[in-house]
């Protein structure tokens, strides 16, 4: 730290954001996960963490919602290769499957596309557990833990390490999709199905509030609605509603985080955002918010005393769909907040 400018540029000899922490000397690590196993659309987010750590080095350190944050050390673990390797292999056979059923077949009749289907869930499976084992060995270490997926399944051995810590908290979910699919395309572990796999499998979990829903189907509207208030859903379409008859979005944000328990993680799917800041994430939607309206619910969310314990950032594709990169910047920035109000 003696030698380190804070005001220079940032040195990729370095970590995340130029930052010349390491793993031990950080109060906040970050584990990327390479893995886009089950997306239903485009591909790209497996190679997202990378590119975000490229892009992060552009990322000046002065941050007025927590000045002096990466002070307290922000540290991001190497990527694991083997895991991309993994996903690469496995995505090629999610996407045979997924073919296979958009042209009207039934992988049950096909031994070959079962045989598949089994393995993709099995590495679904691996993928939970080596998450899992990761975050549960630096919470234990005292450390502060944040996700850099790849898709959004990735979180699930996460919030699982959490929940054994935590006897009881809440997710704070900012998403254009609604992710309560059971078992989408017959993955188990489908990025479409983490927040249903979280509140069928953590109980620990007492509630969660969605932020900025615009694509979702009936199936997930009955789960929202039969939930008993563990669901709670902000609808983009609502949102939009309240403030084109004059509310403002500080009572909407303050809704939101009424809605939240005093601990809360949150689950951030970078297509939340409007789609011309990631423009290459894997499903983009019309609609969804600027960067610094979320930042706003995050400074309000920090000043209401709730507790954040943790956090993913989720689907930051690599731009090779229009190769213009603005979903690395975007997501860069996202991640720098984040980790800023996670050790604030």
């Amino acid at each position: 730290m003696s030698n380190f400018d804070p005001n220079s540029v940032g040195l990729k000899s370095n970590n995340i954001f130029g930052l010349p922490f390491s793993k031990e000397e950080s109060a906040l690590v970050l584990l990327p996960v390479p893995w886009e196993v089950t997306v239903s659309y485009r591909t790209g987010t497996a190679r997202g963490p990378e590119n975000i750590f490229n892009a992060a080095m552009q990322v000046d350190l002065y941050d007025p919602d927590v000045e002096g944050g990466w002070e307290k050390g922000f540290h991001m673990l190497h990527i694991d290769k083997n895991i991309r390797t993994k996903s690469d292999y496995l995505r090629q056979c999610a996407e045979l499957v997924i073919s296979h059923m958009v042209e009207g077949g039934d992988v049950a009749d096909n031994a070959q596309l079962s045989e598949k289907l089994v393995d993709i869930n099995n590495g679904g499976k691996m993928l939970c557990d080596w998450v899992h084992e990761m975050t549960s060995d630096l919470l234990k270490n005292g450390k502060k833990v944040g996700l850099i997926g790849g898709d959004h399944s990735t979180p699930l051995g996460f919030i699982k390490a959490l929940s054994e810590i935590h006897p009881e908290f809440g997710i704070l979910q900012i998403d254009a999709h609604a992710d309560l699919r059971i078992a989408y395309e017959g993955f188990t572990y489908s990025h479409a199905s983490i927040m249903y796999n979280v509140l069928t499998t953590i109980p620990q979990v007492k509630k969660l509030v969605q932020v900025g829903i615009r694509d979702y189907c009936d199936e997930e509207l009955e789960m929202i609605n039969s939930s008993n208030g563990r669901i709670n859903t902000f609808f983009d379409r609502d949102i939009k509603t309240r403030q084109f008859e004059g509310e403002t979005w500080k009572n909407i944000c303050n809704d939101i985080i009424a809605a939240l328990p005093e601990k809360v993680y949150i689950s951030f799917d970078i297509d939340g955002l409007d789609p011309k800041l990631c423009p290459n994430t894997g499903t983009p939607v019309p609609g969804g918010f600027e960067a610094e309206q979320i930042f706003y619910l995050f400074r309000l969310l920090h000043a209401s005393g709730k507790q954040l314990i943790g956090f993913d950032l989720n689907e930051v594709s690599s731009g090779v769909h229009t190769g213009d990169g603005i979903d690395a910047i975007t997501g860069a920035r996202v991640l720098f907040k984040l980790c800023n109000f996670m050790v604030a």
